[in-house]
């Protein structure tokens, strides 16, 4: 207390953390990109294990053989829609009531808030298909989901047909304990969407569809299922959902266990596990899987029918059969197998899945990270941000104590506090219009198309991504604008206290972001934070400013696709490049408008505004 409350002693205090600010703040940000890329080593990634009793063994024998009359049952679904050009209801019905389930429809509409080119709909109609197999040793008060999407890009018949024949093969077994559900959706996740809100009684998103006409119990976990062939190389799992949610560890553990019982090959984001994790190749191997899963986690995009169900606190996967060149070949039996396997697996739960990881990352398969062990990685790059806020509170609160002026001696004007050195009106101004730029870039784009098509040769698709890219540069403007609004009489330290308060909303917004989707919390942290910690109005300028636009989200988000796309070991070029991003910006206003994704206002009203606050300080005058 007395080294607070004495002023020379406060003062030598303040000396030392300001000699020592910069070394601290480049030794943190090392220390957290290093911590990061040392995540997929042995010494911090651990060997997944099952948490969950009622799991904790596949002592259960597969009895499925119906691969032939999954394989008929595809050829009759494709036949049916390719001459129908839509999902065959009526087939469907029959099918499902011919294996003797509870067969019920449910209609849905969506007008979108523009048209989505990706996918070439704007009015969608459609209609889901579901069949319940009652529980004949229970009350319906839990159930399973087995769910198979339908869109216009791809039939998915071979996974229509293996629903079907395992619902048949389910229809005859008298162990169930949990009701199962057979879930056949139109147009992709749009359907899972509408589904989801009439069988929990909520409407989220505006979807309109009819009420259900049957219900089980309380859904305790789903698994969504993607084929395209009658034969797969690899089983490809899916874990990242809606707003980066991932499902309870154990889930992906009962898949792992029962490919591995059956022989199947699973892989995760498309890459093989790692077979040697003491040499140098399996943690660089687990390393490019691992960047690969934040960088979709990060886009918070559902990257599968599974994302919607996690809102719902539905454990849920979702399952990818991939026909490659590899020699291994598996049929639809096989993949029947493990399917039967999990769900008599998933029969045992007498509760929902919660001992288990629900932060997690994801090196490979078999190694997993938990929250506690990435998390300093986020803690040390915000470390930085609130190292460079104490030196701007000291210089602040301490007049003259700066590096150029430590040597001087106080003036009998100098010792002056923040709130008399500072006017309110010269941080105001900046912040309001940072915010309302945040509020037009957010706003504008959906509202304004129409008027923006009617003026340009342009369709309102394209007219909300010109519109967003306007507004943003529009943004560079910001300091000339705001120095009309404030007086004349700006203290010499306005900037340093409109840095200071920059710096803490920049370290708020990271940090919240960080504990609920760490990737995009710490994507976000490792581009902007040098910027922000080096940004000032004074030095080379020029400098400043082009680092300042390299960090930026949208420069960020560019660079996260050329990077994903390399991990992918797909490269492209400048023009593919552009018109990706072009398209990541149309979906991600689309589907957070559609499903609710929050990537879209989290960039528009938090950290774009907070972004232009940084250029305001570059160009202070």
């Amino acid at each position: 207390m007395g080294l607070l409350s004495d002023p020379v002693r406060r003062r030598a205090l303040a000396r030392f953390v300001l000699r020592l600010n910069t070394p601290l703040c480049v030794l943190s940000y090392v220390a957290g990109i290093a911590w990061f890329l040392a995540l997929a080593f042995p010494p911090l990634t651990q060997r997944t294990y099952m948490s969950e009793n009622a799991m904790g063994s596949t002592m259960v024998e597969e009895q499925f053989v119906g691969g032939e009359r999954a394989r008929n049952f595809a050829r009759d679904f494709a036949a049916h829609r390719r001459k129908s050009g839509a999902l065959p209801v009526a087939w469907l019905e029959k099918s499902m009531r011919s294996v003797g389930l509870e067969v019920y429809t449910q209609s849905f509409s969506r007008k979108l808030p523009f048209p989505d080119e990706t996918h070439e709909r704007y009015m969608v109609s459609g209609t889901n298909v579901y069949g319940i197999l009652r529980a004949p040793r229970a009350a319906s008060t839990e159930s399973l989901v087995l769910t198979v999407p339908c869109g216009p890009d791809s039939t998915n018949s071979q996974a229509v047909g293996l629903l079907l024949a395992l619902a048949a093969h389910f229809r005859g077994q008298i162990y169930w304990a949990k009701d199962i559900i057979f879930l056949v959706t139109e147009h992709d996740l749009l359907g899972t969407e509408a589904w989801l809100e009439a069988y929990h009684d909520i409407n989220v998103t505006g979807i309109q569809s009819s009420p259900l006409q049957g219900r089980a119990g309380a859904i305790q976990a789903a698994v969504a299922l993607e084929l395209s062939s009658d034969v797969v190389t690899s089983l490809d799992v899916t874990v990242e959902g809606l707003n980066g949610q991932l499902p309870n560890l154990d889930l992906l553990n009962l898949f792992q266990t029962f490919c591995q019982k059956g022989g199947l090959l699973c892989t995760l984001q498309g890459k093989l596990q790692p077979q040697d994790w003491t040499s140098l190749e399996g943690p660089l191997q687990g390393l490019q899987t691992l960047l690969l899963m934040v960088l979709r986690q990060a886009s918070g995009r559902p990257h599968g029918p599974h994302g919607l169900f996690l809102r719902y606190r539905v454990e849920a996967l979702t399952l990818r059969g991939i026909n490659s060149f590899r020699q291994y070949k598996y049929d639809l039996m096989a993949v029947g197998k493990a399917l039967e396997g999990m769900f008599r697996k998933l029969n045992h739960l007498l509760e929902r899945l919660h001992q288990s990881f629900f932060f997690y990352l994801l090196p490979a398969l078999s190694r997993f990270v938990s929250i506690g062990l990435y998390m300093p990685a986020a803690g040390f790059l915000l470390l930085v941000l609130g190292l460079k806020a104490l030196e701007l509170w000291m210089q602040l609160h301490e007049a003259g104590v700066s590096p150029e002026e430590a040597g001087k001696a106080p003036g009998p004007g100098a010792p002056t506090s923040a709130t008399q050195g500072v006017g309110l009106a010269s941080l105001m101004a900046p912040l309001l219009i940072s915010q309302a730029m945040g509020l037009a870039l957010y706003a504008l784009p959906v509202l304004g198309q129409h008027i923006a098509a009617q003026h340009f040769p342009v369709a309102e698709a394209e007219a909300v991504v010109l519109t967003l890219l306007a507004i943003y540069v529009a943004g560079l403007a910001l300091p000339h604008n705001t120095h009309r609004v404030v007086s004349s009489q700006v203290p010499d330290r306005g900037w340093m206290a409109l840095k200071l308060v920059a710096l803490i909303y920049l370290a708020l917004q990271l940090g919240c972001i960080a504990l609920t989707n760490f990737s995009l919390g710490f994507l976000l942290a490792a581009t902007m934070v040098p910027a922000a910690a080096l940004t000032k109005p004074h030095g080379p300028r020029p400098l400043y400013a082009a680092l300042l636009v390299v960090t930026s989200p949208a420069v960020t988000l560019l660079g996260s696709l050329f990077l994903w796309r390399g991990l992918q070991e797909v490269p492209l070029s400048l023009a593919e490049g552009w018109q990706l991003f072009l398209t990541a910006l149309a979906q991600g206003v689309l589907e957070h408008y559609t499903y609710g994704a929050l990537l879209f206002p989290i960039l528009a009203l938090g950290l774009y505004p907070c972004w232009l606050l940084f250029w305001n300080v570059l160009f202070w005058k």
